[in-house]
C-alpha cells in the first residue's frame, strides 16, 4: 500500500511543469501592469484619474492630455463592429450547420478560417483603397439622404461622406471579427444532440422552430463565449482601424467624422512623444485599455458563470 500511495515521479514533474506555466500568465499580467503603471505614473501625478478620463483635451503643443476622445472612439467603434458583425455570424454558422448542402458546408468552412487569419493590416489597406471609396461614393450618400428629417438619426448622418470615419472603421472591424463569432457559433450549434433536433422535427417543428427553440437556447453559452472573444478582439484592434479612422481628437454625434481610438492614439504617436509627460500620457492610455479590456472581458465572463450556473440547474 505504501509503494501505491507514492506519486509517480513523471507525474510529479508534469503537475511541476504545468503548474509553472499557468502561474507564468499571471505573473506576464502582472508585469504589463506594473510596467504601465510604472510608465504612466508621471501622467497619474499631473493629470489624477478623473481629470484624465473626462477631459477631451490632447493638445501635446501645450502638454495637455485626455483620454475621453480616445475611449469615446473606441467604445463607438466597438459597439458598432459588434451590432454589424453578430447578426451576420450567427446566420453564417446557422446556415453551415442546418441549412447548408453538404458540399457546400466544407468550402464555406474554409472561407471563414481564411478570414481569420488574414492579417489586420491587409484589412487596413483593403478598407483604405477599396471599402473606403464604395462607402463615400455610394453608402454614405444614400445613407444620409434617406435619414434626412428623421428625428435623432439624421443626427448620426450629419457632414461631408468621406469614407474615413467612424461608419467605414466600424464596418472594417465587423468584418474582421465575424470568422471569430461564426467558427465558434457554428461548432456550438454542431454540439446540439441529433437526436433532440429529429424529436422536435417528429413532434411537427419546422427548421426556425427547431433552430430558435432547441438549437441556439441549447448552445447559447458557447456562442456568447464567441462573441465574448470578438469583443475582446475588436477592443483591442490596431491597423485596420487606423488606415480608415483618421485621428480626429474630439467627440462628434455623426458616424461619417472621423475619431480616434486608444490603439490608433498610440500606433499614430508613440513615435512622435517627443516629451517625458507626452509619452507618460500615451502608457497611461495604454494602462487605461488594459483595464477597459479587463473589466468588460471580467463582466461577460461573470455573466457567462452566471448562465451556465442557472442552464445548468435548470
Amino acid at each position: 500500500m505504501a509503494e501505491t500511495s507514492k506519486k509517480n515521479p513523471m507525474d510529479m514533474v508534469f503537475a511541476s511543469v504545468t503548474g509553472i506555466a499557468s502561474v507564468t500568465v499571471i505573473i506576464f499580467i502582472i508585469g504589463i501592469l506594473y510596467v504601465l503603471i510604472a510608465e504612466s505614473s508621471l501622467a497619474i501625478k499631473q493629470f489624477g484619474v478623473i481629470k484624465f478620463l473626462t477631459s477631451t483635451d490632447w493638445d501635446p503643443v501645450k502638454n495637455s492630455f485626455g483620454a475621453l476622445t480616445n475611449i469615446y472612439g473606441t467604445v463607438i467603434t466597438t459597439i458598432l463592429s459588434m451590432v454589424f458583425a453578430i447578426p451576420v455570424a450567427i446566420g453564417i454558422a446557422i446556415f453551415v450547420t442546418e441549412i447548408s448542402p453538404n458540399v457546400l458546408k466544407g468550402p464555406i468552412g474554409i472561407a471563414i478560417e481564411l478570414l481569420a487569419a488574414i492579417p489586420s493590416i491587409i484589412y487596413g489597406m483593403w478598407g483604405l483603397f477599396t471599402l473606403s471609396p464604395i462607402m463615400s461614393t455610394y453608402i454614405e450618400p444614400f445613407l444620409k439622404k434617406i435619414t434626412t428629417g428623421i428625428p435623432f438619426v439624421s443626427i448620426l448622418f450629419q457632414g461631408t461622406p468621406m469614407g474615413i470615419d467612424i461608419l467605414t472603421a466600424s464596418v472594417i472591424l465587423s468584418i474582421m471579427i465575424i470568422p471569430f463569432t461564426a467558427s465558434i457559433a457554428r461548432d456550438s450549434f454542431n454540439l446540439t444532440p441529433s437526436v433532440v433536433k429529429e424529436s422536435a422535427y417528429a413532434i411537427g417543428a419546422t427548421q426556425w422552430e427547431v433552430v430558435k427553440n432547441v438549437v441556439i437556447p441549447y448552445s447559447k453559452l458557447g456562442v456568447f463565449g464567441g462573441i465574448v472573444l470578438s469583443l475582446g478582439r475588436a477592443l483591442g484592434e490596431t491597423m485596420a482601424v487606423a488606415f480608415v479612422l483618421g485621428n480626429n481628437h474630439r467627440i462628434t454625434t455623426s458616424l461619417l467624422d472621423a475619431a480616434a481610438t486608444i490603439t490608433v492614439t498610440l500606433a499614430n504617436e508613440f513615435a512622435e512623444a517627443d516629451t517625458d509627460i507626452y509619452l507618460s500620457s500615451l502608457f497611461y492610455l495604454a494602462l487605461v485599455l488594459f483595464v477597459l479590456s479587463f473589466i468588460t472581458l471580467a463582466l461577460a465572463k461573470f455573466f457567462l458563470l452566471k448562465a451556465e450556473r442557472k442552464y445548468s440547474r435548470g
